[in-house]
């Protein structure tokens, strides 16, 4: 795809206008990209719903792939500001001598922050990034998590999980296991209606939110206590 055009502005009350304008292209085009895919979304329909008119487009991102692109690296950008904080407190951890509890903690802080993403049905990246693991669009912003995100905090997990259940981070049992404890927040993931069918809610609030965390968090302590404990007999005999 073709690079983003870097916009073109010469004063200070300019440059400020012009990033408040690119964002809000970008706002819209999430949206629309998330709404309709890559194909299904004009940029005229693009440019009405952010307030511009269509040169506005080529004059920010160059092209339709440019645009797609900026929304990509923006998903991208906002998820790593959201994890950094508990990818760095992993890293910590794991450069210490930690005991079991604080070793779960930081595992749960993972989970609780994934659990916000699946649980919030409006999130503004669901949609686009949805429809390229549908094959529907470009998977440019899958690719950019995947690499920036995804690879990099499997490492931090894995590593955390090894340390909890006395495994290796390449251990079988060990990615099996973190395929397990994701598989506790997928349900609620995909297609969001089947797991309100089968609650009987119309959707989930904060209130239902909470409840779900709640319990998925006691699920996940149990099983990685128990694992520990059953690690811990195995490394004895």
């Amino acid at each position: 795809m073709t690079q983003a055009k870097r916009p073109r502005r010469s004063s200070a009350g300019g440059y400020a206008r012009g990033d408040e304008t690119r964002q809000r292209i970008i706002d819209a085009a999430v949206q629309l990209f998330g709404e309709h895919g890559f194909d299904g979304a004009s940029t005229r329909d693009i440019a009405a719903a952010a307030g511009v008119n269509a040169p506005a487009l080529q004059y920010y991102f160059e092209n339709k792939e440019g645009l797609y692109k900026a929304c990509a690296e923006y998903i991208t950008d906002d998820m790593q500001a959201r994890y950094a904080p508990t990818m760095k407190y992993a890293s910590d951890v794991l450069k210490t001598h930690a005991d079991i509890h604080t070793l779960i903690d930081a595992y749960l802080r993972f989970q609780a922050l994934t659990l916000d993403t699946v649980l919030s049905q409006q999130h503004f990246s669901k949609g686009l990034v949805g429809r390229e693991l549908a094959g529907e669009s470009p998977q440019i912003a899958s690719e950019m998590l995947k690499k920036k995100m995804k690879q990099p905090i499997n490492k931090l997990i894995l590593s955390l999980l090894s340390r909890i259940l006395h495994t290796h981070p390449d251990d079988s049992i060990t990615r099996i296991r973190m395929l397990t404890l994701k598989g506790l927040m997928m349900a609620f993931y995909y297609p969001p209606g089947a797991s309100l069918e089968m609650l009987k809610w119309k959707e989930i609030d904060a209130a239902k939110s909470a409840l779900i965390k709640a319990d998925i968090e006691e699920q996940t302590r149990t099983l990685l206590m128990s694992w520990h404990k059953a690690g811990k007999r195995k490394e004895v005999a």
